[in-house]
């Protein structure tokens, strides 16, 4: 259940970052103030669901995440600040926690996988 409610505010605050960057372009003054909350909300949930498995890879993976969480608060900042350098930090960011979360999955596979020819 838990789990469940942490993917869906994942994905709202997913949405409401893409929702912000668009409002950016007509409403460049309330835009950063939403980008910041949802940057804050997916950080934090981020941050609080790590790798479950033993993998170095995964591990590593995770602290990508991070990174790429790291980066969409600074273009958060350079939102505020009205540079638009913000738009290649997010986009830098969102590559990230892209290819986080493709291959995450696939390292927990196969790290189960082969848990399971171990035995």
């Amino acid at each position: 259940m838990v789990h469940n409610l942490n993917e869906k505010l994942l994905r709202i605050a997913a949405f409401i970052i893409l929702l912000s960057a668009i409002l950016y372009m007509v409403v460049p003054l309330v835009a950063p103030w939403i980008m910041a909350f949802s940057v804050a909300l997916f950080s934090v949930l981020t941050v609080s669901s790590p790798y479950p498995g033993k993998s170095i890879r995964g591990k590593r993976l995770f602290l990508l995440q991070i990174f790429s969480s790291l980066l969409m608060i600074a273009s958060t900042y350079l939102m505020f600040k009205q540079r638009n350098e913000w738009a290649l930090v997010m986009l830098c960011g969102a590559l990230f926690m892209l290819y986080a979360a493709v291959m995450m999955p696939r390292e927990l596979l196969r790290e189960t996988e082969n848990e399971n020819d171990k035995e």
